[in-house]
């Protein structure tokens, strides 16, 4: 199981929010790539980054900041927040990204996802982002009446085989990670699910890892690694264990 520090964009500085509140953000640094750098040394062997405008416009704006996050940095990052059409996609992909998660465009345009999925293969995954079992689009700001696991089911039909699956009621909030919603998902979805959303302490860590068999393949940490309430390589141990 892999462990993903998260780094998310706004304005070309790292910040986190508080249950994707635009307006609830913390800035934790004015150069993301120098973060990247500082969880890269630490141990981390893949990146989780978000272009939080480009999520909140739909369409990528902080490509400068990736530009130099993939300068900074050996190992591999995956980017998500705004991507909507295939030439999105192949940008980022030439430009050094190793995947690229496609979001709100799931719900918005599948055709989109297909076309995705057979061009680039295992490069696009899909981030289901979910408020009280139902599917949030555009940056978090308006909640559809999907619930996440048609979706996770209609995704995998459409050749994704990865999903990221955020609950929004718990991202920085360090309130812990619904570790049975998550497997539960992953069985009945039947795709590989990275974790994310309130993951705050090495209990979460080892609740999460019981479940590895059922298809959670990685956990993304984001404000727990920034306040220092989690370490890093304390997490990393438990993961790979």
């Amino acid at each position: 199981m892999v462990i993903l520090p998260a780094i998310d964009l706004k304005g070309g500085k790292c910040v986190r929010l508080y249950q994707g509140d635009f307006d609830q953000s913390t800035v934790f640094s004015d150069y993301p790539e120098e973060m990247a750098l500082k969880w890269q040394q630490q141990g981390a062997k893949h990146l989780h980054v978000v272009d939080l405008d480009g999520a909140k416009k739909g369409e990528p704006i902080n490509i400068f900041s990736i530009k130099k996050i993939l300068e900074a940095i050996d190992i591999p990052i995956e980017v998500g927040g705004g991507i909507r059409t295939l030439e999105n996609i192949e940008d980022l992909l030439e430009m050094g990204v190793e995947r690229v998660i496609l979001g709100s465009t799931a719900v918005e345009n599948p055709e989109l996802i297909r076309e995705a999925a057979r061009e680039f293969g295992e490069q696009v995954i899909v981030g289901i982002d979910a408020k009280r079992g139902k599917v949030a689009v555009n940056g978090w700001l308006s909640v559809s009446n999907t619930t996440a696991l048609d979706l996770a089911v209609r995704v995998g039909d459409m050749g994704i085989s990865t999903i990221i699956y955020t609950d929004i009621a718990k991202d920085g909030t360090l309130a812990g990670h619904n570790a049975e919603a998550t497997a539960d998902l992953a069985r009945r979805s039947g795709l590989a699910v990275i974790a994310s959303g309130g993951v705050s302490s090495l209990d979460d860590i080892k609740a999460l890892k019981e479940h590895e068999a059922d298809g959670i393949e990685g956990i993304v940490i984001g404000r727990a690694l920034y306040t220092g309430a989690l370490n890093l390589a304390d997490a990393i141990n438990i993961a790979e264990e």
